[in-house]
């Protein structure tokens, strides 16, 4: 069987990460924290569990952190009709379950957003089982998510498909390889630093290159590793 494709939601298959960039700017500056956009976006893909924390200490997350995030969850849901898929993601999909992959979507975002992306996708035919909040004890990159998407996989061979060095991140403590596209504003070498295999530009470009990757059949053997 080939392995499981584990592929990450926000910033891979839809086009958040600058959506939630924003929320997050607008929730810590509602608390009186006013950051650079930036260091928040170097973060993204990061959960949240984690986030305030490590931008602000332990202070602020003590004091802050659960009004922080219920901030930006509100503050994303009204930027949420302006997301839109990947060009390409409905495609990739439908390239990886005609290949004969389990396909599992892995998000630790709260359900309605999941159920949102699942419509944008058209993906709940499409897919073998998704992953959300409820799934996970701790987010990226912490390992849970991706632990979470394997087991609905089926268990055995995984390899996660992401676009932030978390998502890779995650990936190496669970135990498996990461395919990352630029989707979501980190660069290759970030990608690459951070664990990825192989990186692409966009996702139709990953799709063109499957063979290529710890997707393919036979790609263990050609490396001179093992899947």
């Amino acid at each position: 069987m080939p392995p499981a494709a584990i592929l990450d939601i926000d910033g891979t298959l839809v086009d958040t990460n600058y959506q939630h960039a924003l929320a997050w700017y607008r929730a810590f500056r509602r608390h009186g924290e006013v950051l650079p956009i930036w260091r928040i976006h170097r973060l993204i893909g990061m959960g949240g569990d984690h986030l305030v924390k490590t931008l602000c200490g332990d202070a602020v997350e003590e004091e802050k952190g659960e009004d922080i995030r219920a901030a930006e969850k509100a503050l994303y849901m009204a930027l949420i009709e302006e997301v839109e898929p990947f060009q390409g993601a409905c495609e990739l999909i439908e390239e990886l379950k005609k290949r004969g992959h389990a396909v599992v979507l892995a998000s630790s975002a709260k359900p309605d957003e999941v159920e949102h992306y699942l419509d944008l996708l058209d993906a709940r035919e499409l897919v073998d089982d998704w992953t959300d909040s409820g799934d996970v004890e701790a987010t990226k990159p912490e390992p849970d998510l991706v632990d979470a998407a394997m087991d609905k996989a089926g268990g055995g061979d995984a390899v996660m498909v992401g676009d932030s060095t978390w998502d890779c991140e995650a990936a190496k403590r669970a135990g498996i390889e990461t395919v990352a596209v630029l989707t979501g504003g980190f660069s290759a070498a970030e990608l690459r630093e951070a664990g990825a295999v192989v990186v692409f530009e966009s996702i139709d470009e990953l799709r063109d290159h499957l063979d290529e990757t710890p997707l393919a059949a036979g790609y263990g053997e050609r490396v001179g590793g093992e899947t």
